[in-house]
């Protein structure tokens, strides 16, 4: 069993969950720095393979002798600046993975796209599996490229390999918080002074890797599932995770011209202190979007499975990250 990404948030708890359920795991990795927030008993027993789905010899490498591939490597970026990087990872990367296991005669691929490639509104529409994807202004660069990364698995489904897309929301869940959806955590942390009243999906990341772990076994192909547990508020998100922290709530509402100002007054302040901001003109916009996602059909396929409350999975990240902050 191949796992591309497994140093990344997603791929990381994958990599533990095939590892509880029994799987001989191999990791493609790009560095030599392993998830400090996963058990070391858990990363010692994975073979890990240097290497990058950019670089065509050694994905060969890696997938030589797997039976299958969960394909969880992926950029995550609202910032204009990486999309050029994050087109040639999600979609050129994409590409060269399935013709990889194509060539390689793989039984099986899972592909972790995002509610992003499904689209997003405004109007508070209720988005599944069937959604047609549409240009809009409320697309962001990273929708765009996993909406085309997407296309390149159903090509490899006509050409006959098995797989199976999954499509979860906001991720949610203990991890690096200098990196992508854990950065919510930190900002909050660090005080968060807006909120939203927009919708979004959010869903824990250990739901997301038990189903792909049960997902993997089964006779299940050519269907996408969106993995998603609850659909909330962002101001309900944001009190939530300051509850956690014993910080004050976000206290001024980022109406449409305040998000506006503030993104580029973050901007701004990400030059001087040098670090990226969460808020960019991008997550500005989503921020102000209601899109509610349908998980119905996750769990008609999956009877056994089910969704972890959002509450639960935001008050034990919340526990985690301040053990972490108080032994650094």
């Amino acid at each position: 069993m191949l796992v591309t990404g497994g140093t990344g948030f997603l791929g990381a708890y994958i990599i533990r969950q095939l590892v509880l359920e029994g799987y001989q795991v191999r990791a493609l990795r790009r560095s030599q720095q392993l998830p400090f927030f996963i058990p070391e008993p858990v990363l010692e027993k994975v073979q890990w393979i240097k290497g990058d789905i950019l670089d065509i010899v050694s994905l060969e490498e890696a997938m030589e002798g797997m039976d299958a591939v969960i394909h969880a490597a992926a950029k995550l970026s609202f910032e204009s600046r990486d999309r050029d990087e994050m087109f040639q990872t999600n979609v050129e990367g994409t590409g060269n993975v399935v013709n990889t296991a194509l060539a390689l005669n793989l039984k099986r691929l899972i592909h972790i796209s995002s509610v992003a490639a499904l689209g997003r509104t405004d109007a508070g529409d209720t988005v599944d599996e069937g959604e047609q994807w549409k240009e809009s202004k409320f697309n962001t660069n990273y929708a765009t490229s996993k909406y085309q990364a997407e296309m390149e698995v159903w090509r490899a489904i006509a050409e006959g390999l098995e797989c199976v897309i999954v499509n979860p929301s906001t991720v949610i869940g203990y991890g690096d918080w200098n990196h992508s959806s854990c950065s919510i955590f930190k900002t909050v942390y660090e005080g968060l002074p807006w909120y939203t009243n927009g919708v979004n999906g959010f869903v824990d990341v250990e739901d997301i890797a038990k189903a792909v772990v049960l997902l993997l076994p089964s006779e299940i192909s050519g269907e996408r599932f969106v993995l998603s547990g609850e659909n909330w508020i962002f101001r309900r998100l944001f009190d939530k995770i300051a509850d956690g922290f014993h910080k004050k709530h976000p206290s001024r509402e980022a109406t449409p011209i305040l998000a506006a100002i503030a993104w580029r007054m973050e901007k701004i302040k990400s030059v001087f202190v040098g670090k990226p901001s969460i808020l960019t003109r991008e997550s500005a916009k989503i921020s102000q979007t209601k899109t509610y996602f349908d998980n119905n059909k996750i769990k008609k396929y999956l009877p056994l499975f089910s969704f972890t409350p959002l509450e639960q999975t935001i008050g034990q990240a919340c526990e985690r990250y301040l053990q972490y902050v108080n032994n650094s």
